[in-house]
């Protein structure tokens, strides 16, 4: 268990550390990080300098100009890192300062509006050594601040560039601290990271999707994603303005249902927005709760369903949604496009179930409002009952005797909607069926699974997979 510091004593343990040496540039909500340096003293051996460009024009003059003059953006706040740490270089001489580890710290934010419409957001970053003649690291953190008062947003800035400058130099070796403590001083429900990225030779080992997991489990943000590449993207890039399709589920494996249910679903979405995949964002979901299935969540096991669905070309969100209300709110906070989601005969069961949403003051009926929100439309994939081999779907699944008639509103209205192209063949395809055979080494679950699945499930000894020995091997 470790002692967590103050600000003052997190900001006074760099300025006496001799060999720390940088730049802070913030932009957008004064100088809210540094201040803690000067104040916690002895800094005049750490600060190299300290600048506010906060008028447009002379910050062009400095780092350049903006596309579109987006000034708060990813881009903008790498330039101002790399622009600062340049200059340290330039102007300092190594053979007089040696052993000195280089670092800028920058931020560019943009507070709550006047009208409190607006909460603010911001990007905060450092570029720092860890030993003299190393190169240089990055850490590069998106946050969104929740408090309704901007002086309150600029203090709580503040103590996240301490703990962010603090955790660069103290924590660099452990990743998962280094996260913990940003929120060290700093309640969650002030201020939401959503996006986190570590590059450089110290991180060459981390993995950006564990560490966006960890935002996720740690209760920092309700949601993360990342591209087919394995990239961490801002929710707001992906999803502004954007018309969203979206499949829930553990993709433990992925077979060829989930693929039938999404490229038919997705067909079908097009024709009933008028819209073409430019204008669209397919997602894969993963919730917390399906990779705590079988408990503690298994790390390796999350990359490999990720790894796969990043070969399949698909983009995914991992999320805390429990509840499908949730992910469709979330949504709606990004977009007042078309949204519309995928999911078999179970899960819409799921979703008229009571129990789920007793923790609402107007139970049901407030989920329904946030879940069928904007002309949301959900399409039904088809189950058929591996026992009675029976078919399922919008016509004859049973709901609760009290929600028949909330149900027939909804499909009434065609907020439901049944997938009515799917293969047949692949209504026989049960993803625990094919965990099992996976398990006990049983053949024929190869042709199940989409192409190139089974090859990468096999190279990883993915789902407790184990090659059967030949008898070559015993000879």
């Amino acid at each position: 268990m470790y002692q967590k510091l103050t600000p003052k004593q997190k900001a006074l343990t760099i300025n006496l550390d001799p060999t720390i040496y940088g730049t802070f540039a913030e932009i957008g909500a004064g100088q809210e990080t540094v201040r803690h340096f000067f104040r916690a003293g002895g800094a005049s051996g750490t600060i190299a300098k300290a600048m506010s460009a906060y008028d447009k024009d002379f910050s062009d003059a400095i780092y350049g100009k903006e596309v579109k003059n987006r000034y708060v953006t990813q881009n903008r706040l790498r330039k101002m890192l790399r622009y600062e740490v340049a200059l340290i270089e330039e102007r300092i001489s190594r053979e007089n300062n040696p052993n000195r580890k280089f670092f800028s710290y920058a931020n560019t934010v943009t507070t709550i509006n006047f009208d409190k419409t607006v909460k603010g957001h911001g990007w905060v970053g450092i570029r720092f050594q860890v030993k003299e003649n190393e190169d240089y690291n990055e850490i590069v953190i998106h946050v969104k601040f929740k408090e309704n008062d901007a002086t309150l947003q600029q203090e709580t800035l503040g103590y996240l560039g301490v703990n962010l400058i603090f955790g660069a130099f103290t924590y660099y070796d452990n990743p998962r601290r280094l996260i913990e403590s940003l929120y060290d001083d700093v309640a969650t429900d002030n201020l939401e990271i959503d996006m986190i990225d570590f590059s450089g030779p110290a991180f060459a080992y981390v993995d950006n999707r564990l560490m966006s997991l960890q935002l996720v489990k740690n209760n920092m943000t309700d949601a993360v994603i990342f591209n087919s590449q394995g990239n961490n993207m801002l929710p707001a890039d992906i999803l502004y303005k954007k018309n969203i399709f979206a499949v829930r589920g553990s993709f433990r494996p992925v077979t060829k249902v989930n693929i039938d249910m999404l490229q038919n679903g997705i067909d079908m979405f097009m024709k009933d927005a008028i819209c073409t995949h430019e204008e669209t964002e397919i997602l894969i979901e993963i919730t917390i709760s399906n990779l705590r299935a079988d408990g503690d969540i298994d790390e390796r096991d999350f990359l490999d369903r990720v790894d796969v669905l990043g070969k399949l070309g698909y983009t995914v969100i991992v999320s805390n949604f429990s509840e499908y209300y949730r992910l469709i709110d979330y949504f709606a906070s990004y977009t007042s496009g078309n949204i519309g989601v995928a999911m078999g005969v179970n899960n819409m069961l799921m979703v008229f179930d009571e129990k789920y949403y007793t923790n609402l003051s107007g139970g049901i009926l407030e989920a329904f409002g946030k879940f069928f929100r904007n002309g949301m439309r959900v399409y039904l994939y088809p189950y058929k009952d591996p026992e009675t081999h029976e078919l399922l779907d919008s016509s004859n699944l049973k709901v609760e005797e009290n929600l028949k008639e909330l149900y027939k509103y909804f499909k009434h209205n065609n907020r439901i909607v049944d997938i009515t192209s799917y293969n047949p063949e692949f209504l026989e395809i049960y993803s625990r069926e094919i965990l099992r055979k996976i398990a006990c080494n049983i053949k024929g679950w190869e042709n199940q699974v989409p192409d190139g699945v089974a090859e990468m499930i096999k190279e990883r000894g993915m789902f407790g997979f184990k090659e059967e020995l030949s008898l070559k091997q015993f000879s």
